[in-house]
């Protein structure tokens, strides 16, 4: 073992802490007190210490000072910061108040913002004419159930319902306008290919205003009111559009006492026997059952195709098409316009077919797709009503 490094390090003690002899005298008595080396350590490890458990606290005390104040400060800061919107708040609530007062202080005065707002709400929600709404929802409140009620308490009850209905229509715009995109998007198609109606331009003057002082004018009631028609009327607008973009889209069943005989895809021939593939969905049904078209279009083709015998196909605008074969008779004509759920034919087993029952195929840009996809959006669509 090497010894060199720790007998160099020996001297140094001695060195910085030499024996130290202390003579106390007290009259004709003297005490001698010796300091060892090792008692000198002792005492300097002790004071460093010491010194060090104050230097310590000190600095705690003094982090915890500073702190404090920091968390004092931004208690100031928050405390301030909701004085001034308290007093904000309360400050518009005077001025409301006051405004109040002075445009409603009589019946008479009640009765016109009521009337003003009442024709704004009108307008609003004659948008959602022809669109299938929550009736429940949007429907005013009943003035019969207001009679036993003061005039003053039946004009604040008809503003009160106001305000719902808006927020109603708003809601249910909102809501229908989701499920609609979701159903489109269930079909496979790309909402953005369908293209937009011209609906905004045309009758949407409430969306179209960009300045809520211009639109307050025009519709003649405060700003406030004027801003909240203005996003319902923009939701319902959204709603509008789409539900123009899925009157194109065949999602409606065919037929209504009928089950799924054969899915779309490859399958087994059943006069084969070997696979092939299916374009459509096949309904077996009773024979004569009837059969509906499942979106707004005009009749493209009725006759006779290879295969299919009878047929009533359907140009549904957007690049939709819908076939419906095997047909016992066929109801419309080339070139008639029709509506959804429009009877179009009777089922039947013309063509190649083994028993009664209606083929059923969805075209969309000259491509065939499942139809099974389209009859689950609209499914998902009808859950809403």
């Amino acid at each position: 073992m090497d010894y060199s490094r720790s007998d160099s390090a020996r001297p140094r003690a001695p060195h910085w802490f030499p024996e130290r002899h202390i003579h106390l005298r007290s009259g004709d008595e003297t005490r001698d007190f010796v300091l060892t080396t090792r008692s000198q350590i002792l005492l300097a490890i002790l004071a460093t210490l010491v010194g060090g458990w104050c230097l310590f606290a000190t600095g705690s005390v003094a982090w915890s000072s500073l702190a404090q104040a920091s968390q004092d400060d931004t208690v100031a800061r928050m405390t301030a910061y909701y004085e001034r919107m308290n007093a904000d708040r309360q400050a518009r609530l005077t001025a409301a108040v006051s405004a109040l007062n002075r445009a409603s202080g009589s019946i008479e005065g009640m009765a016109k913002d009521i009337e003003k707002r009442h024709e704004a709400l009108a307008w609003l929600l004659q948008d959602f004419r022809g669109t299938k709404s929550s009736g429940a929802e949007l429907k005013p409140v009943d003035p019969a159930s207001l009679s036993s009620r003061s005039p003053a308490e039946q004009m604040a009850a008809v503003r009160e319902d106001q305000d719902r209905l808006l927020t109603a229509a708003e809601s249910t715009a909102r809501n229908r306008a989701e499920r609609l995109r979701v159903a489109i998007r269930m079909t496979g198609v790309d909402p953005r290919s369908l293209g937009t109606p011209g609906i905004a331009t045309a009758e949407a003057p409430l969306a179209r205003e960009t300045d809520p002082r211009a639109l307050a004018a025009e519709l003649n009631v405060d700003e406030d009111y004027a801003v909240r028609v203005q996003h319902a009327a923009r939701d319902v607008l959204d709603f509008r559009v789409l539900s123009a973009e899925a009157e194109h889209v065949p999602m409606a069943r065919p037929v209504t006492e009928a089950y799924r005989s054969s899915t779309y895809g490859i399958r087994k021939d059943p006069f084969t026997g070997h696979p092939a593939f299916h374009a459509g969905q096949d309904f077996a049904g009773g024979y004569g059952s009837p059969v509906y078209s499942t979106a707004p279009g005009v009749v493209a083709f009725t006759g006779v195709r290879t295969g299919y015998g009878n047929v009533v196909e359907i140009d549904h605008g957007s690049g939709f098409k819908t076939r419906y074969a095997h047909l016992a008779s066929i109801s419309v004509r080339p070139g008639q316009r029709i509506g959804v759920g429009f009877r179009v034919g009777a089922m039947g087993s013309t063509g190649r077919s083994t028993g009664p029952h209606l083929h059923y195929e969805v075209w969309e840009n000259g491509r065939v797709r499942d139809p099974t996809r389209f009859l689950k959006a609209g499914d998902h669509v009808q859950q809403a009503d």
